[in-house]
């Protein structure tokens, strides 16, 4: 069962310079950053726009829907009809896979088994 949008992953070439404009122009609020990671949360939500230069990841926008418990989300994706198309691989959070449905369509999902990430950010920051 897909719960909510987590984050929506966003590739960049400067993380901190992006992490900047979308504060201040968007009016996402920086709530941590982590390796070449930053979190930014929507004023009036808990999903955040996540951006990243991280290599092995592509450049499309990358919704990333929240599971319970990947593991277990997936064996039910199979029986409806879904392939794995990325096999589960831990995260900060947790777990992440990439699934596709019957009409062609890949999901990345994670769950946060592990716990969210902390707020490590001073705040105007």
């Amino acid at each position: 069962m897909l719960q909510k949008i987590d984050c929506i992953m966003l590739k960049v070439k400067d993380v901190d310079e992006a992490a900047k404009y979308y504060s201040d122009v968007f009016g996402l609020i920086p709530e941590w950053k982590h390796g070449g990671n930053v979190g930014l949360k929507f004023p009036e939500s808990d999903s955040e726009i996540v951006l990243h230069n991280i290599k092995k990841i592509s450049n499309k926008i990358d919704v990333n829907y929240l599971v319970e418990n990947v593991d277990k989300s997936i064996q039910c994706f199979l029986k409806s009809g879904c392939e794995v198309l990325v096999e589960p691989f831990d995260i900060q959070i947790g777990k992440c896979a990439v699934i596709k449905d019957p009409f062609g369509i890949e999901i990345s999902i994670l769950d946060m088994t592990k716990g969210p990430v902390k707020n490590n950010l001073e705040p105007g920051v």
